[in-house]
């Protein structure tokens, strides 16, 4: 006899009934002006916190990356100016490692904390232009756009955009609809913050300047002072870091044109289409996300076996909709057009190295801007939908993040740039300094590639110098290199490397020249293995 036993119709229904009240409820505090910034802030906290742990077992294996040991030095000193980029991503580097060790795990940390705070900034964009529950399914679109997880891992000028411009954006959008001088200034030193954070901004601020101009109310917010009393905000909130540009004789600028600029037609051709197609691809995964989650609200079942294109077509009907803010809407969509075109064509225009990374920060505004899409319905059953959709992916990825990183390591056994022991190597020069000299390791030198995995690794944390570029964080210089000596760090396969040895050879023509391999084991697994030229230049007498 079958010992099996059938749930009673009681149980079933409360089952049903209490998970129809945590629905309920969810909904309700995403849209309850009470509750719902709550629960945003502690999506983005509980986003953060299961993002680091991911993020930590997948790069395991790995060192953090060049721009957050960057980021690391920068924070050392508070300037005006690091040399290549304004000064903002390294001071928030520097207040955060007050309180957090120059660990590994904190770089990540740090990175989420970047992320999370943008997507409580985006919620509070979306409810200018549509109603708490569409900003509620916007911000959840955020989290599942891989920008703000996988792709979010390092901490650098591009991922600190995630936070200045959509803060650039929402102080638009409020001056734009109050048109007063209050919200002026706010706008004004919105636009300072954000261009404190990097240069390429200005595509954002030039959107946004285009869209005052286009949108049809352009002329009762042109009549207003919000606009130029913005503009004079900004300009007086940037004269500190415009006297140092000039004292810096505009290196910023010059890092840029030799950087980026090609003569290729073919490159830049090949590079402008990989741009696009990466950010389409990005992009594609929250929005077909959301589209499932809207599809599985009550009654798909019944519809799939009856009327299948109903799951879809439901979320779309005619007629006005009071839940979005067209005047707003409108802003939304002319900047995000503005931007998402507008750099692949300049750089076709001017041959300009178009980065994928430089898409980071231009497309947070594309959840928004299809979600204001008046014809968009949004059932409350949508938003349990998504966010049992991020849960579960946040949740099978942290579970199998070890697996990933084994799996990544093993296909990519011989990739230095990824899995080169850096870190190894600064702690092994940090011994080798104390062996012959007794103090502490002052200053490194060599590639910005090769040296800041230095600077952040070694217990000692020297400053970085890189001789035979224009464009040197300030953060050390010529005199402390004779003065408190040196180690050169440089990579034999480098072809700059000629003119890194007449550099020593000129200026510390007795620096002791050596060749150190390092390699790391991360569970037992080797790493690749990996050879410096060293050069160690005694401090002076």
């Amino acid at each position: 006899m079958s010992t099996t036993s059938i749930p009673s119709a009681r149980a079933r229904a409360k089952t049903r009934v209490s998970f129809g009240r945590f629905r309920a409820w969810l909904v309700a505090c995403a849209i309850h002006p009470s509750a719902r910034l709550w629960l945003v802030i502690q999506f983005a906290i509980l986003h953060a916190v299961i993002w680091t742990f991911i993020l930590i077992n997948l790069k395991a294996a790995q060192d953090v990356h060049m721009d957050v040991a960057e980021a690391w030095g920068w924070g050392q000193k508070f300037l005006l100016g690091y040399g290549k980029h304004p000064p903002l991503s390294g001071w928030i580097a520097g207040v955060w490692f007050t309180a957090f060790p120059a660990t590994d795990w904190a770089t990540y940390a740090l990175a989420m904390a970047t992320v999370s705070v943008g997507m409580v900034i985006c919620w509070l964009l979306a409810l200018r232009v549509v109603d708490p529950r569409r900003a509620f399914l916007v911000v959840v679109m955020v989290a599942l756009y891989p920008i703000f997880n996988f792709k979010g891992f390092k901490y650098n000028p591009d991922l600190l955009q995630l936070v200045t411009l959509p803060l650039l954006v929402l102080a638009y959008l409020n001056a734009f609809e109050k048109r007063s001088w209050q919200s002026g200034i706010w706008l004004g030193l919105a636009g300072a913050l954000a261009l404190m954070t990097k240069y390429w901004v200005l595509t954002m601020i030039g959107a946004i300047g285009l869209a005052a101009l286009i949108h049809p109310d352009r002329i009762r917010f042109l009549l207003s002072p919000a606009p130029w009393v913005a503009i004079a905000t900004m300009a007086v909130a940037m004269i500190p870091h415009i006297i140092w540009l000039a004292d810096a004789h505009f290196v910023p600028l010059t890092y840029a044109g030799d950087t980026y600029s090609i003569e290729d037609a073919g490159l830049v051709h090949q590079l402008v289409f990989g741009y696009v197609l990466h950010n389409v691809a990005l992009l594609a995964l929250p929005v077909a996300l959301a589209s499932l989650a809207m599809a599985l609200v009550p009654s798909w079942l019944t519809l799939l076996s009856r009327a299948p294109l109903r799951i879809v077509t439901r979320a779309w009907a005619r007629g006005a909709n009071s839940g979005v803010n067209l005047s707003q809407a409108l802003n939304i969509w002319i900047i995000q057009i503005i931007v998402a075109a507008g750099p692949p064509l300049g750089a076709l225009v001017f041959s300009i190295y178009m980065k994928t990374d430089w898409g980071i920060s231009l497309f947070f505004l594309v959840p928004l801007a299809l979600v204001a899409i008046p014809a968009l319905r949004v059932q409350g059953a949508a938003l349990f939908n998504i966010v049992a959709i991020w849960l579960v992916l946040s949740i099978a990825t942290l579970i199998a993040s070890p697996w990933i990183a084994a799996r990544e390591m093993a296909v990519n056994s011989d990739n230095t740039a990824t899995y080169g022991a850096r870190s190894e190597l600064a702690r092994e020069l940090t011994q080798a300094w104390h062996a012959r000299f007794a103090s502490r390791w002052a200053v490194v030198a060599g590639t910005m590639e090769s040296i800041q995995p230095m600077v952040f690794y070694s217990p000692d944390h020297p400053a970085a110098f890189t001789p035979n570029e224009a464009w040197n964080s300030g953060l050390t210089s010529l005199d402390d290199v004779k003065k408190y000596g040196f180690i050169g760090v440089f990579d034999p396969a480098d072809g700059r490397l000629p003119a890194f040895e007449k550099w020593v050879s000129e200026t510390a023509p007795n620096a002791e020249r050596i060749v150190m391999t390092t390699r790391r084991f991360t569970h037992g697994k080797a790493g690749p293995s990996m050879t410096w030229n060293v050069y160690i230049a005694p401090p002076e007498k």
